[in-house]
């Protein structure tokens, strides 16, 4: 029989728990991340001295860190978005673009991530009069140049862009025509985030219908702060290959029998489909979709054998990193490095590149440094 899960929760055996240097070594794959989420501090405030932007909170490195943060941990999704007025102010010039996406690359490399998808939308670094492909070029750009000095340095990486639309604005289809076209330049796919209430996919249907005709890969922000039918419709009239968050699926499931959890249909779709869920703790934990880490969905997916994968929506506004992400769930749910490599297995079949170029990172990069951790771990174990 099962072991019991406790509001959603599963209670696992007790483990010993790894330790923050294991993770740290632990090779990753981030599916879910934003570009404008993730600046570094001192970033933000380098680039608003040299764009004359006066509205940033304070100008302290440590400080914007903790405001960023504090402004984030609101309850809403909405009020959690009105943080990236920042940083979308400081980067609207190429250099400011390529400046965050080459400390973007040198970020993720440096905390262990071997293939990234990085989001964002170039619709709004247009203010001060670049291009929707100026935009792009130059996080391109920016990517090149962190992927190339990180493996230079001896840590691998492997970025792919997803380019995103507004979902409260128009400009979808035209984002759409321009992923399609950057697609063999380092653009793997399609997206669409903001405010989900009010604003449903199916506005966007022109867009997805034109990238299933080109054949493009796109995932659709789904399920985070709105529930069951955002999720129903990203899947079935839009055509999603993966949901962008997701984690109001949970709502489809039946606990009533702790040992015994019973999926509704949607649910067992999602699961038989094995449609990737990009799960975010923290973030959702800040916005109000779980109240802690301990309650967040993610324990009971992973349990169910969902297509679970662990991302972090927004390092900057979190606080936090894909390590983070992974202490933070081993200690709630008892992950072992088993359960990592499951996770990272996950998100890199999910990825949007193509299959032998997957298939090459999980046999040549993943397993065998997991592999080794293990090793390692038993040994320590053993001595």
């Amino acid at each position: 029989m099962s072991p019991p899960l406790r509001h959603g929760r599963y209670i696992p055996a007790m483990t010993g728990a790894l330790s923050a240097a294991t993770i740290a070594q632990a090779p990753k794959v981030l599916l879910h991340d934003h570009l404008d989420g993730g600046l570094r501090p001192q970033t933000v405030i380098d680039l608003a001295e040299s764009a004359g932007y006066r509205n940033l909170p304070c100008q302290d490195a440590a400080d914007l860190a903790r405001w960023f943060s504090e402004a984030a941990y609101s309850g809403s999704l909405e009020r959690y978005l009105e943080t990236f007025q920042h940083t979308v102010a400081v980067t609207q010039s190429a250099e400011a673009l390529a400046r965050v996406s080459r400390e973007c690359a040198e970020d993720l490399a440096a905390d262990g991530v071997v293939y990234a998808e990085v989001r964002f939308a170039p619709e709004l670094h247009v203010e001060q009069g670049l291009s929707l492909r100026q935009v792009v070029d130059a996080v391109l750009d920016g990517f090149d140049q962190g992927t190339t000095g990180s493996i230079g340095d001896g840590r691998w990486i492997r970025i792919g862009v997803l380019l995103t639309a507004m979902r409260t604005a128009t400009h979808s289809k035209e984002i759409a025509e321009l992923a399609v076209e950057y697609r063999d330049r380092g653009v793997v796919g399609f997206d669409i985030a903001g405010a989900e209430a009010g604003f449903p996919p199916t506005r966007h249907l022109d867009a997805f219908e034109y990238l299933r005709r080109e054949n493009a890969h796109f995932t659709i922000h789904a399920g985070e702060a709105f529930g069951l039918p955002s999720i129903w419709e990203a899947i079935q009239w839009c055509g999603a290959d993966r949901l962008g968050h997701g984690v109001r699926i949970v709502d489809d499931i039946d606990m009533s029998d702790p040992h015994e959890p019973q999926l509704g249909r949607l649910a067992a779709y999602v699961r038989d489909r094995r449609i990737p869920l990009e799960l975010c703790p923290s973030s959702n934990v800040q916005t109000g979709a779980a109240a802690s880490i301990a309650d967040h969905p993610i324990g009971l997916l992973r349990r169910l054998n969902f297509r679970v994968t662990l991302n972090t929506d927004n390092r900057l506004m979190s606080g936090t990193s894909m390590s983070r992400e992974m202490e933070l769930c081993c200690e709630a749910f008892g992950w072992t490095l088993d359960d990592l490599q499951w996770l990272t297995v996950n998100a890199m079949k999910s990825a949007f590149i193509p299959f032998n170029e997957r298939l090459d990172i999980i046999n040549t990069r993943i397993k065998p440094m997991y592999a080794a951790l293990k090793e390692a771990e038993f040994a320590t174990t053993k001595g």
